[in-house]
This record gives structure tokens, sequence and C-alpha cells, in this order.
């Protein structure tokens, strides 16, 4: 690990000021990628900018239709929400899912979603059920702020806030995971909205997270398991690695789209 400056600001006002002056600053939310990039020294920031200390940025809200979590409420928090399991079931079922107890109660939303890892979880709840992501300037659509592996529509001096999602008629997240990672070699998050339905795919494309329209327009048409058990993603467009094949991952989507159909009722 090189060595840089540590930073604890109290607010996200002070974050950004911090990092204005910094030479080569970076963020820090649960540090669940960050810290292990740092030690293997494949990275090296000169100044550390941790956002633990910004209590503005903790908490869950239900307003109407609309639950919004603040980027840095762990995945335990939203798990074990009792507010988030009556807005939306599959959401909570999803932070109880991710990595393990450690990671949940370290890893933070925000951080998550920032960092855009192509076999993380939230990218396909915030794509399938039309998140809204809100940082210290704008509001960004999720369509639009997931832009590839790794990288999003975030800007070098912007900082998430929250995320705000709209609640479903019906949804539900179901993976194909890594036994050691617990990473997604495939998830499928499905909802069924006022607008129709949304199917949101991630650990499988080479682009990252990706919604799946063939599956959307059938289960708009009609919401059950039978509708997309005939539908296959085109292997070409997908990851190929030691842990799956990309053919491999093609039949996951299917299977888990099937399941996660399933499971919403």
């Amino acid at each position: 690990m090189y060595a840089f400056d540590y930073h604890k600001p109290s607010s996200v006002a002070d974050a950004i000021a911090v990092l204005k002056k910094a030479d080569d600053g970076t963020f820090v939310a649960g540090g669940m990628t960050l810290i292990p990039t740092l030690k293997q020294r494949l990275a090296q920031p000169s100044d550390l900018i941790d956002l633990g200390g910004v209590k503005e940025l903790v908490g869950i809200t239900v307003s109407g239709n609309t639950v919004t979590i603040g980027a840095m409420t762990t995945h335990a928090a939203v798990a074990k929400s009792a507010e988030v399991a009556k807005a939306i079931p599959a959401l909570a079922a999803l932070a109880g899912g991710i990595g393990d107890p450690q990671v949940r109660n370290r890893g933070t939303i925000g951080g998550s979603v920032a960092n855009n890892d192509p076999a993380a979880d939230y990218p396909a709840a915030c794509l399938a059920l039309g998140a809204t992501i809100k940082t210290d300037k704008r509001e960004v659509k999720a369509d639009d702020f997931f832009t590839g592996l790794f990288e999003t529509d975030l800007a070098e001096d912007e900082v998430i806030v929250s995320v705000s999602f709209p609640t479903a008629d019906k949804a539900a997240y179901m993976k194909f995971d890594n036994p050691a990672s617990r990473y997604a070699l495939v998830g499928v998050f499905v909802a069924k909205t006022a607008g129709g339905a949304k199917v949101a795919v991630t650990g499988a494309g080479q682009n990252g997270v990706f919604r799946v329209p063939e599956m959307e327009k059938a289960l708009s048409a009609n919401w059950s398991a039978d509708a997309v058990a005939g539908l296959k993603v085109n292997a070409g467009t997908l990851n190929a690695d030691i842990h799956a094949s990309a053919d491999y991952r093609a039949h996951l989507i299917t299977v888990m789209a099937k399941r996660a159909v399933a499971a919403a009722g």
C-alpha cells in the first residue's frame, strides 16, 4: 500500500472541498473494493476521503410509492429494514444476499452503485425498478447512470447522496452466485410496474449490467415464468471466464429469469 493522506469530513460539502484541494484524491465508502485495491498497489491516490463520518448520507425513508436510501447506508441496514421489506421485499432480500456478514455490515449502497462492479447486485435492482441516483449536483435515471464495466455517469468531483426506488406491483431477484465471493455469475431482477415489466441482468454482460427488452415485452404481455422460458440472450454479448462460459451464462439468464418471475408471484 502506498502512502496517502487520510481525511474524514463530516459533510458532503467538506468532502468535496477536500477533494478539490487534493492532487489525486478519491472517496471511500465501505472500502470493500478500494481497500483491497490499495493493498495490492493497484491504486495510488494522494488523499483518501472517508465518507463514513457524513451522517447526512445515512438513512432510509419511505414516502408514498418511493423508497429512498442514503448512499452510506449499509447492505445490512437495508436487509433488516422493516420499511424496505414492506415496500419492496425484493430489495431487502437482495441486500441480505450480498457477500457475507462482514461485507454487508461495511459495504454501502452508494459505494456499490458508484463502483458498478459488473457482478454487483444493486445495479440490477436500480435498472429493473427504474431507480433515480441523486448526487450533490443532480438526479440521474439508472438507465443513464450505468455506462460500462466499472463505469458510470458520475463525475470525479460528484458524490452520490441517495438512491430512490419506485415501488413495483411485483418484483424478485434471483442469482446464481460464486460460492466463494458471493458475486453473481448471473443475477436477474424482474419487476412488474405500471409502465410494464422490466428485466435487468448482472454478472453476465460484457458491458456490465443490462436490460433484456425481449423478456420485458413477453412479461408485459403475460406475467408468467413460461413467458420467458423460450427466450435466450445472445451469448456473443456475454462474459466468459474460468467460472462460466458465455453459453452457460446465457442459459443461466433464462433460468434465473424464470425463477425470479415465479418468486415474484
